[in-house]
């Protein structure tokens, strides 16, 4: 099987640690930014769905307030993260704009990708920017975030990013070129693993700590990012980026690990939905919808004759032929009431059905499987 690289990828979260970002005088490495930016341009010109996640905002307002960052209280943090995610943000934008790509700041708590109701809107929000072809510049929410309810690195939100949006690839860019057997700072004769196929306990063994003064993440939340989003069918890439043009010189062989996803995102998905016990409700649809499911497409409002049970948007449900026999299921996209208002209803006029600009499908084909 040829290894997976970035020209893989139709869905890309690209993550770039502080390390790389801010230099030795804690300020914004511009150059370095600018060269990524084109790194990116080249694949948002090959039609590629891309996020960014940035970490950078806390060391780049530390300096701003004259703050030693190490040292400094939570609401320190919070203030300094505040300084400096203007900052980050606007440089980012500056440089993805030399390329006529337009971005979008997104900032997350770890609520808004465990929380149902706030993973669907995170989602929305995602995938309406992506259509649009803007890149999404994310990083934590470090201004209302606390210790025990913070992510704490971005390795693990890039991945959580990954999964949330049914990513295919993500890119893990810090001041390391890939996964060890030891500590290659202290065993100049380590030996580079440039595949991973299973993360069992001897890879996590191999994972070590953070040797970045600027980052809080080190290999080990590498590692437990990459089974994260291995889990959700996206396969992840830990590379260096301290190099110019790193993405580039990837695709030119530059040293890496890769870790093999198992399946695709989709069909990730599509198997998790077979193996739920319980659906929370039933539609009812009519034979021309029932084809139109086994031809791939999304289920819409107006091939759904009926909508029983009691279930909510982003719950799964049973969906029956009109002979009452289930013929698949899928998350769908409104609650009970919302879905027999609009069962039958073509797309222009779900507005009048509802009051508000409803979903377009009940249940997207990305999160639907049909039974053969």
């Amino acid at each position: 099987m040829k290894p997976f690289s970035t020209a893989d990828s139709r869905r890309l979260v690209i993550k770039v640690g502080s390390s790389l970002l801010i230099d030795e005088q804690g300020e914004l490495n511009r150059g370095w930014l600018e060269g990524l930016a084109h790194d990116i341009a080249e694949l948002h010109a090959q039609q590629k769905d891309l996020l960014v996640v940035s970490s950078g905002a806390i060391a780049i307002g530390s300096k701003v307030i004259g703050i030693n960052k190490r040292r400094a209280s939570l609401s320190e943090l919070q203030a300094a993260a505040a300084a400096g995610q203007v900052q980050l943000a606007h440089a980012w934008s500056e440089a993805l704009a030399k390329h006529d790509i337009q971005t979008a700041q997104i900032l997350l708590t770890p609520e808004d990708t465990e929380n149902r109701r706030r993973f669907l809107n995170a989602r929305g929000t995602l995938g309406r920017l992506l259509e649009h072809r803007v890149v999404p510049i994310i990083n934590e929410n470090d201004t209302v975030t606390t210790e025990e309810i913070r992510y704490g690195d971005n390795d693990r939100l890039a991945a959580r990013v990954a999964q949330l949006v049914m990513a295919d690839g993500l890119l893990l860019l810090s001041d390391v070129d890939g996964l060890y057997r030891t500590d290659p700072t202290k065993d100049t004769s380590a030996e580079h693993i440039p595949e991973v196929r299973t993360i069992d306990d001897d890879i996590v063994g191999m994972a070590g700590e953070t040797r970045s003064d600027i980052g809080t993440g080190g290999m080990a939340t590498k590692v437990q990012a990459a089974r994260i989003a291995t889990h959700a069918g996206c396969a992840t890439i830990i590379a260096s980026g301290q190099i110019e043009r790193p993405i580039s010189a990837l695709a030119n062989g530059a040293r890496h690990t890769v870790f093999i996803a198992e399946g695709t995102p989709a069909a990730v998905r599509k198997q998790w939905l077979v193996g739920v016990m319980k659906t929370r409700g039933r539609l009812m649809i009519d034979q021309g919808a029932a084809g139109a499911l086994q031809n791939g497409k999304s289920l819409l409002p107006v091939g759904v004759v009926a909508a029983n049970g009691s279930f909510q948007r982003g719950d799964v449900v049973t969906i029956c032929d009109d002979a009452g026999k289930e013929i698949g299921r899928g998350l769908v996209e409104y609650d009970q009431s919302d879905a027999a208002k609009v069962a039958g209803s073509r797309s222009e006029g779900i507005e009048d059905k509802l009051g508000y600009r409803g979903a377009t499908v009940m249940i997207h084909r990305d999160n639907l499987v049909v039974f053969d």
